[in-house]
């Protein structure tokens, strides 16, 4: 026996690995949607989010904000704590369509 047991057993080695992963398969038939003209960029939602799926992507469009949160659904697992989280309501809960 001279092999530790943790070497032996599967182990997250690292922490916040999800953004390494594809895990947006899955999702159970719901998922966060991010209302542009109702979110304030507070970052709540990027701050509560366990995969990382809140990504920031400049914003020249828009007067009011240089830059705009999107989520990354190949990451998403759609546990909608994002949902929850979000003071302003702007992360609506939708049905997702069969793949």
């Amino acid at each position: 026996m001279s092999r530790i047991f943790w070497e032996l057993d599967p182990v997250v080695k690292k922490a916040g690995n999800s953004v390494d992963n594809n895990t947006g398969n899955w999702r159970s038939g719901r998922k966060p949607v991010l209302i542009q003209d109702k979110c304030v960029r507070c970052g709540i939602c990027w701050t509560f989010c366990p995969d990382g799926c809140f990504k920031v992507k400049p914003e020249k469009e828009m007067k009011r904000y240089k830059f705009r949160l999107v989520i990354d659904y190949n990451h998403c697992k759609g546990c909608l704590i994002c949902a929850r989280e979000c003071p302003f309501n702007a992360i609506k809960i939708v049905e997702e369509r069969e793949k």
